[in-house]
């Protein structure tokens, strides 16, 4: 059963953007934190950045002022917007619930 509905991967040129969307039920969505994840080939998996359920959020330092994530209450969903995005910005983003719940993984990649 999926609980979280991630969308909005795909390839974009160095500089561009592009917006990620993570959907769940509302008995999920109410209580948890949100937020992405990546991880890069070869690489551990890293916060990207969260939301909590006041809208409280935190962001890695590395995407502070080209990333912006909210959420939706009304639709359960939360959103990653990303801009400016770099080459190194290349990995798959795994949307989460809670640290307990996670997505499937949607692959970003950035050409340079």
């Amino acid at each position: 059963q999926v609980q979280l509905v991630e969308s909005g991967g795909g390839l974009v040129q160095a500089g561009g953007s592009l917006r990620l969307s993570c959907a769940t039920s509302a008995s999920i969505f109410r209580i948890n934190t949100m937020g992405w994840y990546r991880q890069a080939p070869g690489k551990q998996r890293e916060l990207v950045a969260l939301i909590t359920t006041r809208g409280n959020t935190n962001y890695a330092d590395s995407v502070k002022g080209r990333f912006t994530l909210s959420r939706d209450n009304a639709k359960n969903t939360v959103y990653l917007q990303m801009n400016s995005l770099k080459p190194e910005d290349t990995a798959v983003y795994y949307c989460t619930a809670g640290l307990l719940r996670w997505g499937q993984g949607t692959q970003v990649t950035v050409s340079s």
